[in-house]
């Protein structure tokens, strides 16, 4: 007998939701153009503020007052991270900030895996982001580097953040107070770059963006998480270094050398090895948050 429908598997909605983030990051890079790299994250927080609240009710009542700072922190630090990440991206190859980037939730994986051998894998991404910024070229961008290095740090207390009110609010609902916030955070410089800019195009193309990332990826990773573990699904996220090189080759055509895509083999080893020890530990049964394994930048 034939099965009435095939259910996708869960590793091919992680990889869908890694591919919607990388291309939602490649895309943006247009709209950086237009509204400048601050302007592009306010646009697209705000869009995805508007769907979020138009699909979720946020959860204002079952608000305590010892969750006000953890919200705040998290809708601040995922403004940052997004306007740090877009920035980076408007001087370096959109896969080598994506690698340093990802040194944040690395070495945040290492520190809670309780095991100081775990803090090699961090040690090896950061020799392959060196192979891929290659600072002993006269091309070395280092105002690319610091802005990734800024998303990096904000993604690694973002995941922090995010685990804290992960025990407090559903996932839909967390974000439906965050990255609100986020928007907010990001209108004090976005609006000053944007402004004078606007139009229904670029409206119009911020708001599919904000579909990109975060809201697909947010609901593709609720979905596959549901069917596999943390531990797994954390070890494909480590191969979004390497989606973000191919994206960039295809949509931006940055064309890596030999010695990046070491480099890039190199990230995503170190991700992927260190999710073998990077497990929460933790006393309440509870299924993790996307958001703990992800981010909205």
């Amino acid at each position: 007998m034939l099965k009435r429908n095939v259910p996708v598997p869960p590793w091919g909605l992680a990889v869908t939701a890694i591919l919607s983030v990388q291309l939602g990051s490649a895309l943006s890079v247009g709209l950086i153009e237009d509204v400048g790299p601050a302007g592009t994250a306010w646009l697209r927080l705000s869009m995805g503020a508007i769907i979020l609240l138009a699909i979720g009710r946020p959860p204002l009542r079952s608000i305590r007052r010892p969750d006000v700072l953890p919200l705040l922190g998290l809708g601040i630090t995922t403004g940052v991270m997004t306007i740090g990440f877009l920035a980076a991206v408007e001087h370096i190859p959109l896969g080598t900030a994506v690698a340093i980037e990802f040194l944040g939730p690395l070495t945040v994986a290492a520190i809670r895996s309780h095991n100081r051998k775990a803090l090699a894998w961090p040690a090896l991404a950061l020799v392959g982001v060196v192979l891929l910024t290659q600072p002993w070229q006269g091309d070395f961008n280092p105002a690319g580097v610091a802005f990734a290095a800024l998303a990096a740090v904000a993604w690694g207390f973002y995941i922090l953040l995010t685990q804290r009110i992960g025990d407090r609010f559903t996932g839909i609902g967390a974000l439906t107070l965050t990255v609100p916030i986020a928007a907010v955070t990001a209108a004090v410089v976005g609006i000053p770059q944007a402004a004078g800019h606007l139009s229904l195009d670029i409206l119009a193309a911020a708001a599919g963006l904000a579909l990109l990332l975060p809201v697909l990826p947010f609901a593709l990773e609720m979905l596959a998480l549901r069917r596999m573990t943390p531990t797994a699904f954390g070890t494909l996220m480590a191969l979004e270094p390497a989606v973000g090189v191919l994206l960039g080759l295809l949509i931006l055509h940055q064309q890596p050398s030999a010695i990046q895509v070491a480099g890039i083999l190199l990230v995503v080893l170190a991700g992927a090895a260190a999710q073998r020890g990077g497990r929460r530990r933790s006393p309440r049964k509870q299924a993790a948050s996307p958001a703990d394994l992800d981010f909205v930048g």
